[in-house]
């Protein structure tokens, strides 16, 4: 219990300067750039997982195997999260924002989509956080083969 404890709160960590950098640049890709929505938070994503990679690889997971099948499975796993979390919060977002903010319909289409994607962005940042902690303790950086053994004896 205590490793799994420590784990969140290493995760936690480098997840707190990942999510800062990551809103940064969602937000100067989105709002001062004017790139797409997906094209802003993927590039973001992009850049901050090669640091969240290897700083969760060797800080948190504390996993020493230097492999391309260790790339490929962190790869794989940001991929998914970002589409699963991203999947679910945009069209969430626009559900309940139309629903539920009258202001919002009263704006022209431009700037009530933009607020409606900044919410979404912020919404698929906490989606993701979660389903990240989950595939990288469970997928990505689990312990394999003599690893495994040498550390349950």
């Amino acid at each position: 219990m205590k490793k799994l404890l420590d784990e969140i709160l290493h995760f936690g960590i480098i997840g707190v300067f990942n999510t800062l950098l990551g809103l940064v640049l969602n937000l100067v890709f989105y709002n001062v750039l004017h790139w797409n929505f997906w094209v802003a938070t993927g590039s973001s994503y992009t850049i901050g997982s090669i640091f969240s990679y290897f700083a969760n690889k060797k800080l948190t997971f504390k996993v020493e195997e230097n492999s391309w099948q260790s790339v490929l499975r962190f790869a794989g796993n940001i991929i998914v999260c970002y589409l699963l979390a991203y999947g679910i919060a945009k069209p969430t977002v626009e559900k309940v924002m139309a629903g539920y903010s009258p202001a919002l319909s009263e704006m022209t289409g431009i700037a009530a989509k933009v607020i409606e994607e900044n919410v979404a962005m912020l919404f698929g940042m906490g989606l993701f956080i979660v389903f990240n902690f989950l595939g990288q303790k469970f997928f990505v950086f689990t312990k394999r083969g003599k690893e495994a053994a040498d550390e349950a004896r």
